[in-house]
């Protein structure tokens, strides 16, 4: 099957050269890996039963409650902003918004909306890996209390910089070394680019969406984390309904 991949790749480049003449060879090969259906991989029904299993031991439960009653914030009422007593994460401000001429509102609204501490996010991070030659991603079954099914197949790393700083006083994030320091890590960098965030809900926020190589490592077979190829990540997104976060959605979205 090794052989496969890579016999399909060199003729793949070789037919499509004239598309690629002013192509970085990575990118000819991801557009090939979008592709390429690796048969001795696991099967798109396989990677529903995994992520139904992760749905099902999920432990995390979710309910509404007051916003002036969550631990940890409060109302900063010189700035009229909802903040956490850290000074991290973000805040709840409120904005006016006027001449909106091409929108719906014409003469404007006013409405809450999240600004990030910084407005720099964190880090939306893939670690890809060739097993038997063929790129795999370590994507995470990752829980947060606004997902549909609370669980959604996301990138290997995905924390805001206050949490890869610990201001939650949590558990450190797993794999994020890969991204702070590659060159530290025996990692090489694939993708590296500061991407905008839904600016109707976010005020000025920004991500940094990474992809890093690496050839060794090991990830225990009993974890959240499973490595899976690239066309496996798209057909997932394109035929299945809400189990691939938007932030792999955007990565996908520019190789």
């Amino acid at each position: 099957m090794a052989n496969k991949y890579l016999d399909k790749l060199e003729q793949y480049k070789t037919n499509n050269q004239e598309y690629f003449a002013d192509v970085n060879d990575v990118f000819v090969e991801l557009s090939f890996e979008k592709l390429y259906n690796n048969e001795s991989s696991a099967t798109l029904s396989d990677i529903i039963a995994w992520y139904d299993d992760e749905v099902k031991n999920c432990t995390m439960h979710v309910e509404r409650m007051p916003l002036l009653e969550c631990k940890g914030w409060r109302l900063d009422e010189e700035q009229g902003s909802i903040v956490h007593h850290s000074g991290e994460f973000f805040r709840v401000d409120g904005i006016r918004v006027t001449d909106s001429t091409d929108r719906e509102v014409s003469g404007g609204w006013e409405q809450p909306i999240l600004t990030q501490i910084g407005y720099d996010g964190g880090i939306l991070g893939l670690i890809r890996k060739r097993i038997n030659d063929v790129p795999h991603y370590l994507v995470e079954a990752k829980a947060e209390p606004g997902n549909p099914n609370i669980v959604q197949i996301s990138p290997t790393v995905q924390a805001t910089f206050s949490n890869i700083k610990r201001a939650h006083g949590g558990k450190a994030t797993p794999f994020v070394q890969y991204f702070m320091n590659p060159e530290d890590n025996n990692a090489t960098v694939i993708f590296d680019r500061w991407m905008s965030e839904d600016g109707g809900r976010l005020f000025n926020k920004r991500n940094k969406s990474m992809i890093v190589e690496v050839d060794v490592l090991n990830v225990p077979a009993t974890t959240r984390y499973k490595w899976l190829t690239l066309n496996q990540l798209v057909r997932l997104t394109r035929d299945v309904d809400a189990i691939v976060a938007p932030h792999i959605r955007g990565i996908l979205s520019v190789i």
